[in-house]
């Protein structure tokens, strides 16, 4: 009996775990671009930590962590490249990459951290920083005539 009831427990806990989302967000180099991320506040007991990574979500916590937030104020940053620019008390904790490079496409982990166990709000978002794209105008040729 117990045995059945902790291999039911093992397979709620695999199967119910954490929801993973993936969104795509494509800018060009040199822009700001924002990665959007946002949980529900209802009230002060709803603010939580939260951290962006680079790379998938992992089962706990962020891969190669770029930004962490304890709800009020970024604890931790890894480059002043990386913003959180939102209400973080609202629950906006959108990711603002400034200047945008090349080399800063790729995956990026959005977790918010809820209470409980295998509840943290999960969102993988695809970065695409594609190069500008440089507009010429076609030029003009003038011609005069000269008359004697």
């Amino acid at each position: 009996m117990l045995s059945y009831i902790c291999l039911n427990w093992v397979l709620l806990v695999l199967f119910t775990g954490s929801t993973v989302s993936e969104l795509a967000v494509i800018g060009e180099v040199g822009q700001d671009i924002t990665v959007p991320c946002h949980y529900s506040v209802r009230n002060r007991n709803d603010i939580t930590s939260m951290c962006w990574g680079r790379d998938w979500c992992p089962s706990s916590k962020c891969s190669r962590p770029i930004i962490w937030t304890d709800g009020w104020r970024v604890t931790e940053q890894h480059s002043s490249r990386y913003q959180l620019k939102g209400e973080l008390w609202r629950g906006d904790v959108s990711l603002t990459i400034v200047d945008a490079k090349e080399a800063d496409s790729g995956i990026y982990c959005c977790r918010v951290e809820l209470p409980g166990w295998f509840n943290d709000q999960l969102i993988n978002h695809k970065v695409v920083i594609r190069k500008a794209r440089i507009t010429t105008a076609s030029p003009h040729t003038y011609t005069s005539e000269q008359t004697s």
